[in-house]
């Protein structure tokens, strides 16, 4: 049983501002950058809040998901999605390269290049449905929802009309607080994603999943099951990841208050313009505590020891707005050059999807301002709605005007 005692910080922290850090995390970065903390669920942990360390851990091939006992390791909360270990502990670095190595070609520059039109006209047709409506309308369940589940679905080779199913089995594998309702979601979306691997096997397609489908002939440890988990992580990530940066971003740039920090206008002033909205924290992002790693041999940083078998908890939060490397760290700033955030991770960790989801924001917020110059949010932060206890964070709706 965890230790329940009040000897430690305990995570999460209370986040008022929706979106804000919690209060307490920059006093804690100052004071102790790696910290001992108790998690959701009771367990000890290290909390590393500095850019410096989390970007270190980040990189150190010493950290990683799984854990040689994993029954025995501490958990960040009750969730299945980054709750607690993760993978086969002797063959984590090699499953992640092989993993990398398949999906490079699906997301190099050249096809994101050429996926930047499409995106684009998906957005002026959602843009259309948006203005035909009455205000205010919901621009979560118009925009910031539906265009990423289309992307990530034509790049897999998902249909689209299964959207509703998918949506839902994802937002329950979200669930932090259940560990029943996210195993369900879980187990839904993977004997999903199993049945289109036949599919794809009988009918293959120019889609992601019909290319690791054809790459099972040259690679035989690239079960069904391994492309499954493969393609399940991505339809995942493809659009909850991307939705909340949607929703984020129009809260910061098209406030209720009026008081934009200033629209992108040309395409330099938009690409910093994404990297801020990808810095920055997303509402009610914080809710479960960062990203959970294990120590796989003792990790120094910092000046502290870190035991084999440790848990430690990255928050990516913190690090984004340490003054020690941005300046006016909570505001976003359009015309900040060096933008160094960890939003996609780094070293061998570095997100594969970050380029497809620069292309759906910078299609988002170029499209906006040009078609709904006069667009804000219809109530005050306050008064949002956020999805209760979700790992990603977000939304429930999004009410705007114009």
């Amino acid at each position: 049983m965890p230790d329940t005692a009040t000897d430690l910080p305990r995570l999460p922290f209370p986040t008022p501002d929706p979106l804000g850090l919690a209060p307490a995390l920059g006093p804690l970065r100052e004071r102790s950058p790696v910290t001992r903390v108790r998690t959701r669920v009771g367990d000890e942990a290290w909390l590393v809040t500095g850019y410096a360390p989390v970007r270190a851990l980040l990189a150190d091939p010493w950290l990683g998901r799984s854990h040689p006992e994993p029954e025995k390791a501490a958990r960040l909360h009750d969730g299945m999605l980054l709750g607690g270990p993760m993978g086969d502990h002797e063959h984590e670095r090699a499953s992640h390269q092989r993993m990398r190595r398949l999906l490079a070609p699906a997301f190099s520059a050249r096809r994101m290049r050429r996926l930047a039109d499409h995106v684009g006209e998906l957005v002026d047709g959602l843009l259309d449905d948006l203005l035909a409506r009455e205000r205010p309308a919901d621009l979560h369940a118009v925009l910031a929802e539906p265009l990423p589940a289309l992307v990530i679905c034509e790049l897999l080779g998902v249909p689209y009309a299964d959207r509703d199913a998918f949506r839902a089995w994802s937002g329950q594998a979200a669930a932090i607080d259940d560990a029943g309702t996210s195993r369900a979601g879980i187990t839904a979306l993977g004997r999903y994603v199993a049945g289109l691997v036949d599919a794809k096997r009988r009918e293959p397609a120019e889609d992601v999943l019909s290319d690791l489908v054809a790459a099972q002939q040259d690679d035989p440890e690239l079960s069904d099951l391994v492309v499954a988990g493969i393609a399940t992580g991505l339809l995942f990530a493809g659009h909850e990841t991307t939705m909340t940066r949607i929703d984020a971003g129009v809260l910061r740039l098209f406030p209720h208050d009026g008081r934009s920090p200033g629209l992108p206008t040309d395409p330099d002033d938009l690409a910093r313009t994404v990297e801020e909205i990808l810095r920055l924290p997303v509402p009610g992002g914080g809710r479960g505590g960062g990203l959970i790693r294990y120590a796989h041999e003792e990790v120094v940083v910092d000046g502290v020891v870190i035991a084999p078998g440790d848990a430690v908890v990255l928050s990516i939060g913190a690090a984004n707005q340490d003054p020690a490397v941005f300046d006016a760290p909570a505001e976003l700033d359009g015309a900040r050059r060096e933008n160094p955030h960890l939003g996609f991770g780094h070293g061998v960790h570095h997100c594969v999807g970050a380029s497809l989801a620069r292309v759906e924001l910078r299609a988002v917020f170029t499209a906006l301002p040009a078609r709904v110059p006069t667009l804000r949010v219809a109530v005050p932060a306050d008064e949002l709605r956020l999805r209760p206890d979700s790992l990603t964070g977000g939304l429930l709706e999004l009410p705007v005007s114009w």
